[in-house]
């Protein structure tokens, strides 16, 4: 990975002004290691009149995928290819944007104690980055940048340049030129968006992240007009993180047009309010229900079929009496993030046995799913087209046929109570269909009937007198003595 940052400048203010405010010295060629490879620091060029700054990144890409041991992004085993099919060792990414702030830190934070007036200087720069993957291509590299003060050039790479009616790739040759900034904002402008233009990062998102994005976007990103794409994306889409960002991108837009401070309105409410408790969400009393049912059935080794992003894995893992805990899900994306989301990589021996990940599709049968004690099917079906749920069926009850099966789905009835749905709609823009309580008894009658399973019903949510509950669950139970013995 590459990047070069040049200024300009005259004998009286030189260009090589520029190794102060970085802190590397224009005559040498500096080496730093990183957690993923070195970054390299030289200057191809400097003088009074012009310096340019080159920072490369010489990613190790066998340590990229040792650090993944055979579990998350790079380094799942059913995308064995990923590991040498990969543009990170070559394309700006997230990478590139922590050797930026590694690398030079201090020139991020605007510091420079040998010439502490320089800092604060805006002076002219330009930024080269020759591959930046762009996920929605030179129109938006130029909505993220231009607002900032950037004339910017974005020139779409050609996939082959000798077969040009193939097209552009989803890659950019990235020039940024400046008057009006500092050297400071412009590494955290490039700290932010390097990695929203990939839309993507090479490490789990945790809670400090929000703190990270608000300390480089202070003075930018809460008047940016893209604040939410940028916000989301640099998150992973991480929803909770992204309405935390939120509000205190609010708060402090809030405290400029008010010009007070921002502790000053986030203290607006009366402080006996802040103890008062909030509502348990719906998706945690779903996961709570889920594994009251399981430690009921005694069940000790467990499919969550549909796993997603592995939130049931990561509460099934925190009690011990679950055994062997497999997560499917067809996503390779979501089985990545829930990789991550466990931290497989990090995960000591004793537990990493009692967790697997696993690619499938829950319309075919698997071999691998059978002689499992309990299988859950967790707001799974619901996204299913109508015609393709006999092939669930018998791939769960029919093939797989573990002891004890789960499954929970919308309670369509319960809609009415959701102040900001538009009638008619379904919950999410993913859901095939949505039933009543008849329709989910009616079809989980039929399915256990077929297949010498018991079934009884249990609420899930507030129980509404009147439209029920939230969520339904179906609690299967094999009633068959032999084929129990056999499973």
């Amino acid at each position: 990975m590459f990047l070069t940052i040049t200024t300009t400048g005259t004998p009286e203010r030189p260009a090589t002004d520029l190794g102060y405010l970085l802190h590397k010295h224009p005559g040498k060629a500096q080496a730093f290691s990183t957690s993923h490879g070195t970054a390299h620091v030289l200057y191809p060029e400097a003088d009074d009149r012009r310096c340019t700054a080159a920072l490369l990144l010489e990613v190790d890409t066998v340590a990229l995928v040792r650090k993944g041991k055979g579990k998350g992004r790079g380094g799942a085993p059913d995308a064995a290819l990923a590991q040498y099919v990969n543009d990170r060792p070559y394309a700006a990414s997230s990478l590139l944007a922590v050797a930026l702030s590694s690398v030079f830190s201090s020139a991020m934070k605007g510091v420079c104690n040998a010439r502490p007036e320089l800092p604060g200087r805006a002076r002219p720069l330009r930024v080269e980055v020759p591959a930046l993957p762009a996920r929605g291509g030179p129109s938006l590299v130029a909505e993220l940048f231009e607002p900032l003060g950037w004339t910017v050039t974005a020139e779409p790479v050609p996939l082959d340049a000798e077969f040009p009616e193939w097209g552009d790739s989803r890659y950019v040759r990235l020039v940024l030129e400046s008057d009006a900034l500092t050297l400071a904002e412009a590494l955290r402008h490039l700290y932010v968006l390097l990695p929203v233009l990939d839309d993507a990062k090479h490490y789990w998102v945790a809670p400090d992240e929000v703190d990270k994005l608000l300390r480089a976007g202070e003075g930018w990103l809460p008047g940016h007009p893209q604040q939410r794409l940028i916000t989301s994306r640099y998150l992973t889409r991480r929803w909770s993180l992204t309405r935390a960002a939120a509000e205190r991108l609010e708060l402090v837009r809030l405290a400029e047009a008010d010009d007070s401070e921002v502790e000053d309105i986030d203290n607006a409410v009366a402080a006996e309010t802040e103890t008062e408790e909030k509502p348990t969400p719906l998706a945690v009393q779903r996961r709570e229900a889920i594994v009251t049912a399981l430690r009921r059935s005694g069940a000790a080794r467990v499919l969550d079929l549909g796993c997603g992003q592995g939130q049931l894995v990561q509460a099934l893992l925190k009690d011990p009496a679950f055994t062997e805990i497999v997560g499917v899900d067809v996503s390779m994306r979501a089985l990545t993030i829930a990789s991550r989301r466990l931290k497989l990589d990090r995960m000591g021996e004793r537990q990493a046995s009692r967790v697997t990940l696993l690619q499938g599709s829950l319309a075919y049968t698997d071999v691998r799913l059978k002689g499992y004690d309990a299988a859950v099917l967790s707001e799974v079906i619901e996204h299913l087209d109508l015609p393709r749920l006999p092939a669930l069926e018998y791939a769960v009850f029919g093939s797989a046929r573990p002891r004890t099966v789960l499954v929970t789905t919308p309670n369509v009835e319960y809609n009415v109570r959701w102040e900001s749905l538009p009638a008619g709609h379904v919950r999410h823009g993913d859901h095939r269909f949505e039933w009543t309580r008849a329709e989910f008894r009616a079809w989980a009658d039929a399915v256990a009937a077929r297949h010498g399973y018991g079934v009884e019903f249990v609420p899930v949510g507030p129980d509404d007198p009147e439209v029920g509950p939230p969520t339904q669950m179906a609690v299967f139970t094999m009633t068959t003595p032999k084929e129990a013995k056999a499973a």
